[in-house]
């Protein structure tokens, strides 16, 4: 089992300061399996998003005091800091982060940017090569979810409350409230706070939606309320996402059994449970996305951990374990069939790969 090497703050273990490193004498972390240690990121705070964008180049980490950091994801270099004055008067943890979808016709200046949810309620639209905020909305709530269209035309925050806003992309302005009907004996919505959610990849009006009450929510962005839901999933992160290939869903709850579930999208019925790890019958699921084609990644609170779990036999294939907190965000690059992937727990970035084994 490899133990992992922390830097000094500011550092990362690829930029040429092996000298500095500072051998971590405590029980873990510990990698195991099929997966390498790139890089360690240590920030300023605690981490509680972070985000790859779309072509792997940079790695946006939002932490508990409101900032975020942009990093190169090829060296762990930061390379800009984003703070204004509302999000340093107010000191609340970045929640969510999403970078904008672009085009080849679009100009320049509007590829660099991304879209941030806080738990403040505010919403930032920032451009993030030269760090200034282009946009800012108020939500009267904590802002939690945060979903993009396909198409890039639009955006959906969730939080709080029962309360779904779409967005225009271009113009920033809400052009729908989503919500579940007065009546208490139909279940189009949610009932209680909401905390993930995600568009269809290849339906450009079709997202969904999970949180505290059990339910995945169908929505289509230009009806009021949802369209159609299934029971089952106790959604606390950012643990719901859809494989368009396959059109299957796969959702993350943080309770002791039953955490990793596959399901189908247009039936709405189970696929199969994902078991826990042998020696960790707690799960207790905070974040996890499909992998590539072939694996899962899920992380959470049960024993400081995150693990790859193959999608064909359900077999965990590699973890890191013992970190300093439990796992409250993480992502991948997307990029070839062994993706990168940056799991976030404490105030540390850990970047790995996994990688086939003879």
């Amino acid at each position: 089992m490899q133990r992992v090497e922390r830097p000094r703050s500011g550092m990362s273990t690829s930029t040429g300061y092996g000298d500095h490193i500072q051998q971590e004498f405590k029980t873990g972390p510990f990698i195991d399996g099929n997966l390498k240690l790139l890089d360690t990121i240590e920030c300023t705070n605690d981490i509680l998003c972070c985000r790859f964008n779309y072509d792997g180049s940079l790695l946006a980490v939002g932490l508990c005091d409101g900032s975020i950091k942009v990093h190169d994801a090829g060296n762990g270099r930061l390379l800009y800091n984003l703070a204004d004055e509302d999000t340093q008067r107010m000191r609340l943890p970045v929640t969510q982060i999403r970078f904008r979808i672009f085009s080849d016709t679009d100009k320049v200046e509007y590829q660099n940017m991304l879209i941030a949810t806080y738990a403040s309620g505010i919403v930032k639209i920032w451009h993030f090569t030269s760090q200034k905020c282009l946009h800012t909305i108020h939500e009267v709530r904590q802002t939690l979810a945060l979903a993009l269209s396909p198409l890039g035309s639009r955006f959906v925050t969730a939080g709080g409350d029962q309360q779904i806003h779409v967005y225009d992309e271009e113009t920033k302005k809400k052009i729908n409230t989503l919500e579940p009907s007065d009546s208490r004996e139909i279940m189009d919505g949610h009932r209680q706070r909401i905390y993930a959610a995600q568009y269809h990849p290849s339906t450009p009006n079709v997202f969904i939606t999970g949180g505290w009450d059990n339910t995945v929510q169908y929505w289509d962005d230009r009806e009021r309320h949802a369209v159609r839901h299934f029971n089952g999933p106790h959604i606390c992160g950012d643990s719901l996402e859809i494989d368009a290939e396959h059109n299957h869903i796969l959702t993350g709850s943080w309770r002791k059994s039953r955490a990793l579930q596959i399901w189908d999208f247009p039936s709405m019925k189970l696929i199969k449970d994902v078991p826990p790890e042998p020696l960790n019958e707690c799960s207790l699921v905070y974040c996890c996305q499909w992998l590539g084609r072939d694996s899962i990644i899920a992380g959470g609170s049960c024993m400081h951990m995150a693990r790859v779990i193959d999608r064909g036999t359900l077999n965990t294939t590699g973890q890191i374990v013992e970190l300093p907190q439990g796992v409250y965000c993480l992502d991948n690059d997307r990029q070839g069939h062994h993706p990168k992937i940056a799991i976030g727990s404490s105030k540390f970035i850990y970047l790995l790969r996994g990688e086939k084994k003879s």
